[in-house]
């Protein structure tokens, strides 16, 4: 089942190189800081969201800033050249994943001591798994900008149909509720194990014990993650979830009889089901995740940095500091449902909702991916092993032995 995607699908692996021609940063050609001119590389073709807080900040302290709208299945490229050419934004979008490939590279400006001087900055006041998604070997090299979690969607009315008033709320729940919901025909499941998100085994490893990565060792043919992976099978061995994406649409999974009626994902889907589905708002619902030993999903999103080879550094640091008030995390918000990484601004009116606020509970649960430079190849790689287990079989110890001899190895390049 593969649902829409947007921004929230940060870091993926991207093939080709893209010239910056054109593209480039207006104030890195000057030498002196005086051209006030910034460029902002914005992830995404929604720059709309962003302009009504880069007015604000032009009004408020004349500094124009460009802002440069480039598609996600381009940015990571357009970013590895600006890298290598050390010619491209001030400030810059980055997702999640991609922050220990470029920092690693010395290709974000190490912004520590601005972090430690500004009590606005604070990691405090940032919810925790997002607060770690900035940080490389001891140092800060972005500030959290906005987060996405993972959580249960379920059809209420269906489940009541196999006699659960409630989201299923352990591993032992959400299986029984799952086969139980498969009984009720041909081409009918309970719950959908995402054969096409690389995260999906590693949360509920994660949600097992299990440690991904540990001392610079990867720990992927634990007894915890395989048993959380033999926990997954299951459900595709006994028919409570299909063997792969069948590719439906929100409306052909999620709504009508609910062919698929429970599965995990970010908070993009819930505009697709208001939208899509035909569902009543009473009809469907969202959960934290069920428990294994944990309930741990994970964290994503997006920060924001600037580019280490900028030479409009001070203004670059001064628009970052505005993008990461209250205020435009709110605003960028109700433009874009984005969410903030900022715990104070969940009091505003905007984010009371009880579907939001599942999201606002699971985000004290959440965790990024570790924080290594190869880690979208090893996610690349890990939707591979899971295909072998899911359609032919494949033991599941052995192939994670493999995956885990494999994945040493990018760690160790």
């Amino acid at each position: 089942m593969k649902f829409k995607r947007v921004v929230s699908l940060l870091g993926a692996l991207f093939v080709g190189v893209f010239l910056l021609a054109g593209c480039g940063n207006s104030s890195s050609n000057n030498s002196s800081s005086s051209n006030k001119t910034l460029t902002f590389w914005y992830a995404g073709d929604g720059d709309s969201d962003v302009k009504p807080m880069i007015k604000q900040f032009t009004k408020k302290t004349g500094i124009k800033v460009k802002i440069q709208s480039i598609p996600w299945s381009q940015y990571n490229d357009k970013l590895l050249t600006a890298a290598s050419s050390k010619s491209g934004p001030d400030v810059l979008l980055i997702g999640t994943t991609q922050m220990a490939q470029f920092a690693s590279s010395n290709s974000l400006m190490d912004l520590s001591s601005t972090i430690k001087n500004d009590k606005n900055l604070s990691p405090s006041k940032y919810f925790s798994g997002s607060e770690k998604t900035t940080k490389y070997k001891g140092k800060y090299y972005a500030v959290p900008w906005y987060a996405e979690t993972r959580v249960l969607y379920y059809r209420k009315d269906v489940l009541k149909s196999v006699g659960y008033d409630h989201a299923p709320k352990t591993w032992d729940e959400l299986y029984d509720a799952a086969l139980k919901l498969s009984k009720r025909g041909k081409n009918m499941y309970g719950f959908n194990v995402d054969s096409s998100e690389p995260t999906f085994g590693f949360m509920f490893a994660r949600q097992n014990g299990a440690t991904l990565i540990k001392n610079g060792k990867t720990q992927f043919n634990s007894q915890q993650m395989v048993s959380a992976l033999t926990y997954l099978d299951k459900f595709v061995k006994n028919g409570a979830s299909p063997k792969q994406d069948l590719k439906l649409t929100i409306a052909q999974s999620f709504g009508k009889n609910g062919r698929i009626p429970m599965f995990i994902s970010g908070p993009w889907e819930m505009s697709s089901i208001e939208s899509d589905s035909g569902l009543k708002d009473s009809q469907w619902g969202v959960a934290e995740l069920p428990k294994g030993k944990n309930n741990t999903s994970v964290m994503g999103g997006g920060n924001l940095a600037v580019f280490q080879y900028s030479k409009n550094k001070t203004n670059a640091v001064k628009l970052l500091k505005f993008l990461s008030t209250k205020q435009s995390q709110l605003t960028y918000y109700k433009k874009s449902n984005s969410m903030p990484t900022l715990k104070s601004a969940w009091s505003d009116s905007s984010l009371q909702s009880s579907k939001i606020q599942v999201f606002r509970k699971q985000l004290n649960h959440s965790q990024p991916m570790p924080a290594v430079k190869n880690w979208d190849e090893i996610g690349t790689n890990y939707l591979d092993v899971w295909e072998q287990i899911a359609l032919k079989n494949t033991d599941i110890q052995q192939s994670m032995n493999s995956f885990n001899q494999k994945s040493q190895t990018l760690l160790d390049k």
